[in-house]
């Protein structure tokens, strides 16, 4: 049987996405498209989900993008179709694995922390898509499509000066340039910068902090920044406080508190 190119597992709450073509530096043909597609499917619906982490074997790189030979092989029509999906769920969620849940890219070169290596092209899209990357010290990302006649779709126009900012967003779409992952954390573009050895310990340290806020709050508080990030403050305040609201009816609201008082861990239900 033909070895997987995209893993999935589900371990202690946390979703592992893996990138497993190493041989090819993770680049990303039509089938592996389908397969995210279908596991971020997966871990929006599977309740027990509550952070999801994107990474990839291999030291040589998280994704060098778009397998620009599968693309070759297409014609137009083929490539919005075959591309069409990953787009679909991108619009209706805010991040690739297409869940409420936070979504963590470790990027070696292209994945959920940033792990030692190149994220170009669509690697990179995909750690844009997700709502906190972590990168290894010697990473180098960057977006190539302007270099290959393309745009980096995919939200690359419209997620990454959201992160950095217009001028700077325009600099790195425009010269197709691979950026060190130092300059990519000093701009905002990478939350965490680790060693290599440390990558995938920190996406899950990060991971382990966030599970141990109640699951609705913290899902209700990614929704809150996103949708209140496209509104006037007027706005975001009103749908701030009708999500605090319907948390403040919850189980969880009442035993936070309750475990607080009595100097224990809460125990969260998730409703």
């Amino acid at each position: 049987m033909e070895e997987q190119k995209i893993l999935y597992e589900v371990r202690d709450k946390i979703a592992w996405v893996t990138l497993n073509r190493p041989e090819s530096l993770n680049a990303v043909n039509r089938e592996m498209v389908k397969s995210i597609v279908e596991y971020c499917r997966e871990a929006e619906e599977d309740r027990n989900v509550q952070v999801v982490i994107f990474k990839a074997n291999g030291e040589r790189a998280f994704s060098v993008g778009g397998d620009i030979k599968d693309r070759a092989r297409q014609n137009a029509a083929e490539v919005e179709q075959a591309e069409s999906p990953l787009v679909q769920r991108q619009a209706r969620y805010t991040a690739i694995p297409g869940t409420p849940a936070p979504a963590i890219a470790a990027i070696n070169k292209a994945t959920m922390a940033l792990l030692h290596g190149y994220v170009v092209g669509t690697g990179l899209l995909m750690s844009l898509a997700c709502d906190i990357r972590i990168a290894a010290q010697g990473a180098r990302i960057g977006l190539s499509e302007v270099r290959l006649g393309f745009l980096a779709g995919s939200g690359g126009t419209q997620r990454l000066p959201r992160l950095v900012g217009i001028p700077k967003a325009l600099e790195i779409c425009l010269s197709g340039e691979l950026y060190d992952a130092a300059e990519c954390h000093r701009i905002g573009l990478v939350n965490q910068l680790v060693s290599y050895d440390q990558l995938i310990p920190a996406g899950e340290k990060m991971a382990q902090s966030f599970l141990k806020g109640a699951p609705l709050a913290v899902r209700y508080i990614k929704e809150a920044i996103y949708k209140g990030s496209e509104m006037t403050l007027e706005q975001g305040l009103r749908y701030e406080s009708d999500l605090q609201n319907m948390v403040l009816q919850t189980e969880d609201a009442k035993e936070g508190p309750k475990a607080f008082v009595e100097k224990r861990p809460p125990v969260w239900k998730g409703r």
